[in-house]
């Protein structure tokens, strides 16, 4: 039994990567389109299959991998091991020669302000919300941590590179979902469960991971700061709760939750397409696909929740040996170092 649970927790943690990167992958090609546009080349269901033999991905799964590597590296997942940890990957991945997959501004301003040596709070993007703050946040909801952890290392990651408050928040409830659904959740529940978090967490500021990031946009307390963050993500999951209870119209997901350009907007997308599409797994990344937003990061995102849910299975099998990286995700899904 207990090898049993262990093997489900792997393939589910496999699935919640592989599907990250698969997500990426369909949504690579139709970013910058529009949904006719997406229509008219893949048909109505929008792209199903994955092209290419390594089949290429965004800076979305790079940036995941950068977390996924930092926290595997960490002697503790804690913020004095873990912040220069991501802080080297960061700036790897900055100058790698791979990255050119059309990269995140705010991304790439960060990491050359943490290039030159800054305190992180110092050179992240204080008023940037964009979705490359939870788009790579996907390894810490697949670490067996307590919440609270959980929650510093999610927040920790954005904060490197996007200050606003939303796109704290919006990553910490991206890794609670990943980890609610490898533990069992039903995707359906999530609306209701990240809605109770950001409820319960409205003004918890995590001064021991954040510090005075706070005071970057001139907030009047870190409470008051971190609950504007709060209060965006529960308008956006109110927004994906309204969208969930009519009947699904078969169009673009973006014109009831948002275009997920930035983080919350990100997370509540992905979730539609989900849970719209929860018994067709590749159906729910097609679906993230088919928007006249950032295609490949609520793709990403989707695939990250149905992976996570339902494990490796979910896949066409043959995709595991074509995706770039595979090596990498297939590392990064294995068992976590003893102590851990």
């Amino acid at each position: 039994m207990i090898a049993g649970v262990i093997d489900s927790s792997l393939q589910r943690a496999a699935g919640s990567l592989f599907g990250l990167a698969y997500g990426d992958a369909l949504g690579r090609p139709t970013e910058f389109l529009t949904v006719a546009e997406i229509v008219d080349r893949y048909g109505p269901a929008g792209p199903r299959e994955l092209s290419g033999d390594p089949v290429l991905v965004t800076d979305d799964t790079q940036m995941a991998l950068a977390v996924g590597w930092a926290l595997r590296d960490a002697p503790a997942w804690t913020p004095e091991a873990v912040e220069p940890l991501l802080r080297r990957r960061f700036l790897d991945w900055a100058v790698s020669p791979d990255n050119n997959r059309a990269p995140g501004m705010t991304c790439l301003r960060a990491c050359a302000e943490l290039g030159r040596g800054l305190r992180w709070q110092e050179a992240t993007v204080a008023g940037s919300k964009g979705c490359g703050a939870n788009m790579r946040v996907t390894p810490v909801g697949l670490l067996d941590v307590d919440l609270d952890t959980l929650a510093g290392l999610a927040q920790l990651q954005a904060g490197l590179t996007h200050g606003h408050p939303t796109g704290l928040a919006a990553s910490e409830l991206t890794a609670y979902a990943v980890r609610l659904l490898r533990e069992g959740a039903a995707l359906a529940e999530l609306p209701g469960l990240l809605t109770d978090r950001a409820r319960e967490q409205r003004r918890t500021y995590r001064t021991d991971w954040l510090g005075d990031l706070w005071q970057r946009p001139g907030g009047q307390s870190p409470a008051d700061f971190i609950a504007r963050g709060w209060d965006e993500c529960r308008s956006a999951l109110d927004r994906l709760t309204a969208a969930l209870a009519r009947p699904d119209d078969s169009g673009d997901p973006c014109r009831h939750t948002g275009d997920g350009w930035v983080a919350e907007e990100a997370l509540a997308t992905a979730l539609y397409c989900a849970v719209r599409h929860a018994d067709d797994p590749v159906g729910a990344l097609a679906r993230g696909a088919t928007t006249a937003g950032d295609s490949d990061s609520i793709a990403a995102l989707a695939g990250a929740f149905v992976g996570a849910a339902a494990g490796m299975p979910a896949w066409p099998a043959d995709w595991a040996t074509r995706i770039e990286y595979a090596d990498q995700l297939a590392a990064l899904a294995g068992p976590q170092r003893s102590g851990d």
